[in-house]
Parts: structure tokens; C-alpha cells; sequence
């Protein structure tokens, strides 16, 4: 007989390549003798490899749960494609086409024999007009949804629409069986806003995978190593980082940084010249997740100086790896980093600031090594995928419930 922790696992892809679906299993049960798991579909734009923090996040969900046996079924359904809204027109209009499979998919998941339950992530913007018409169609429907709100701040995003459209966000929110936010700072924010019951609104903090990291002493031999992981943009800091590393204290500092991600490196790379940097900075682009993992492997610090993020997961990365984290206390930042025990914490923004955190971490290997430990402490304790997915897993099963939920007005 085979062991009930054994799981199978099987992926399917449509011919847009924007559905996956993940089933579980025991091994040694035939389709026609296993019946038809209740399923979760999960709203992603741009897919798990496309779909940016928000793809990371499902995927390494998605991951845990496929090591578990749960008895429940996993769709992915990318709601946008590989492109961001206003990439350009033709792109917007294949974007348009992901939005109609998505709807479909949706249609036939309400008259199939399967109990479902819809997992909507949103941001602002695009994401926000696409969400509204998708979760008017699971009400439609009689389909029970959650939110997911991975936004950096939902509230400026309610205050920028028209009264009509903001009329439709309260409602899709309203109607919500829960809501999912990244910390207590947007929990108490958006329950403020659209006026939501607090038991409505859940802080969920992202999570990542433990690549068992051992922690290394500081090495003499070698400079210190420095990574930045992200989208290179004004909002993610990197302008301050860079004029940071320009800075005299840091010029006779031993010390070498790699600026990770995709977005305008040429433009970086011409600032990092200008600056007088280039020799000491590297801009590699955007690297999948296993060539990501291997940077943080050989480096000692990372450095995310955010104007704005709701929880970093390149900030996780780094205390899942042990490294010395140096970020800004904005969105969930101070409930993932204890200033001066796991990290540094600098305001954003303030180059002078960032720049003094840099040469402390470089010139104390002692202060290093204690950060180290304390990063690699605290992601133990709350930001490991394992409690991520066992709590959200336990979420959708509640959910799966005959009974409807309450409607919100």
C-alpha cells in the first residue's frame, strides 16, 4: 500500500501557456479511482515566471504545497501575459487576450463538479481594472474569492480613481471572504479606508524557501561583497546606492556590489560611470531565481534602499541567506528587519545615511557577523515558506466551505 505522504504531481500548460495546474495525489491511485480534488485558482499576473515578487511568491507557494499531501488542486491562471500594461499597444492588446482565457477559465470552473475557491492577487493600476472585472465575474459566478494586496500602498491607489471606480474597489474588496495583506501597517490602512471588518483583513507576510545557508566568517582575502536584488528604478533606491558608493568614505573602502534586476541597466550603468563607480559595480540584469540564490551564496551584505515597497522579497532572500541586510523602514520592513539585530535600517532617501550603514558593515566584520546571525535567526522564526504555505493552505481549505459567505455592501 503506498504511503500517504507520497504526492504526484502533475502540471499542465493550455497552448497560451498562461494556465498551470498543479495536482496532488497518493502515488498508486488511477484518475478514475482519485476523486476530483476541490481546486484553487490562482490569479497571477504574468504567471510564475513573468509575474515578477507576486510570481516569486506563488511559485515558492506553490512548491511547498507540492511536498505536502493536501488534497487539493492548484491553478494558475495568468491574467496578463509577460507584458506590463502600456509595454505597448500590441502587447496590450495579447494582455487583453490573457484577461478573456482568464474569464473563461473561470466560467468552466464554476459548472465543473469541483468545489472551487478564487485566489485574486492584485496591485494597483492595471492590475486593479483587470481584478475588478475578473471578481465581478466570480460573484457572477457564486464563485467565493479572496484578495491578496501586494501593492506598496493601496491607499494612494484608491485616492487616485474617480468616485465611480472607487465605488467598484470597495465593492470587490466588500465582497471579499478575506483579505490578504504583507503587514500590519497596510492591515490597518486598508481596513480604515474601505471600511472593513478587522477580522476581514489577514497579514500574511511573504515567505521563502531555506536554502540552508551556513553562515562563513569574514574572509581578509577578497572584498567585501555587496548585492542589490530588484527592478533597478528610482523607487527601489538604486540612484542613492549608487551616489552612496561614490561617496569619499566609501571610495578608500574594500569593496565590490552587484546591482541585480532587469529595467533600464544602461542608464545605470552610464550613472555608475558618471559617478566614478564603474570599475567597483557590476549590472548583470535580471537573473532567474537559481542564479539569484547563487549571488547571495558569495556575498555578505544586501543592501535594498527602497522609497516604497510593501515587503521586499529580495530583503527575505537576504535573511534567508544570513547576509547583513541594510534596507529602509517603509511597508513591512520593521516588522521583517529588528534594527542593529538583523539588519540596518536607514531612512529613505537619505544618501549620507545609507552611505555611513555601508562603511559600518565593510570596516566591522564583528558587526557583520552578528547581522549575519540575526538575519539568518529571524527568517527562521517567521519568514520560512514552510509556515507560509501550511497557513495559507489551511486559508483556502476553510474557504472551501458549502457555506456562502457573508455579503458585504
Amino acid at each position: 500500500m503506498p504511503s500517504p505522504r507520497c504526492v504526484e504531481t502533475t502540471c499542465l500548460a493550455n497552448c497560451c501557456d498562461n494556465v498551470l495546474e498543479i495536482s496532488l495525489r497518493p502515488h498508486g491511485l488511477t484518475n478514475r479511482q482519485w476523486p476530483l480534488n476541490p481546486v484553487v485558482i490562482v490569479l497571477c499576473p504574468g504567471g510564475l515566471e513573468h509575474g515578477g515578487g507576486i510570481g516569486r511568491q506563488m511559485g515558492y507557494f506553490l512548491r511547498e504545497q507540492a511536498a505536502r499531501q493536501t488534497g487539493m488542486t492548484y491553478q494558475v491562471v495568468d491574467t496578463r501575459g509577460r507584458w506590463f500594461l502600456g509595454a505597448s499597444p500590441a502587447h496590450i492588446g495579447l494582455s487583453a487576450g490573457y484577461l478573456g482565457v482568464a474569464a473563461l477559465k473561470l466560467l468552466l470552473a464554476r459548472f465543473s463538479l469541483r468545489r472551487c475557491v478564487v485566489h485574486v492577487n492584485i496591485t494597483g493600476r492595471g492590475s486593479t481594472v483587470r481584478k475588478a472585472m475578473l471578481t465581478a465575474i466570480v460573484r457572477a459566478l457564486g464563485l467565493r474569492y479572496l484578495l491578496h494586496v501586494h501593492d506598496y500602498s493601496y491607499g494612494d491607489e484608491y485616492h487616485r480613481r474617480s468616485p465611480l471606480t472607487r465605488a467598484v474597489i470597495r465593492r470587490m474588496f466588500r465582497s471579499a471572504a478575506c483579505v490578504l495583506v504583507l503587514g500590519e501597517q497596510e492591515r490597518h490602512a486598508i481596513s480604515q479606508l474601505l471600511h472593513l471588518p478587522a477580522e476581514q483583513v489577514l497579514v500574511l507576510h511573504n515567505a521563502v524557501p531555506d536554502p540552508g545557508t551556513k553562515l562563513a566568517m569574514p574572509r581578509a582575502d577578497r572584498p567585501c561583497e555587496l548585492v542589490f536584488l530588484g527592478y533597478l528604478s528610482s523607487r527601489k533606491g538604486v540612484p542613492d546606492l549608487l551616489k552612496a558608493l561614490a561617496t569619499p568614505a566609501l571610495a578608500s573602502r574594500h569593496w565590490h556590489a552587484t546591482l541585480a534586476g532587469g529595467g533600464p541597466v544602461e542608464e545605470y550603468r552610464r550613472l555608475a560611470c558618471a559617478l566614478g563607480v564603474s570599475a567597483r559595480v557590476a549590472f548583470p540584469g535580471w537573473l532567474d531565481q537559481a542564479a539569484a540564490s547563487a549571488l547571495c551564496a558569495d556575498a555578505d551584505v544586501l543592501v535594498l534602499p527602497s522609497h516604497a515597497e510593501g515587503l521586499a522579497m529580495s530583503v527575505l532572500e537576504g535573511l534567508a541567506h544570513g547576509l547583513a541586510v541594510i534596507a529602509t523602514p517603509v511597508g513591512a520592513h520593521k516588522e521583517a528587519i529588528e534594527s542593529e539585530v538583523s539588519g540596518l535600517l536607514v531612512p529613505p532617501g537619505d544618501v549620507g545615511a545609507l552611505g555611513e550603514a555601508l562603511v559600518r558593515v565593510i570596516d566591522d566584520a564583528a558587526l557583520r557577523v552578528r547581522l549575519q546571525a540575526g538575519a539568518r535567526s529571524g527568517f527562521l522564526t517567521k519568514f520560512n515558506v514552510r509556515g507560509y504555505a501550511e497557513r495559507l493552505g489551511r486559508l483556502h481549505s476553510s474557504l472551501m466551505s458549502d457555506r456562502p459567505s457573508p455579503r458585504r455592501h
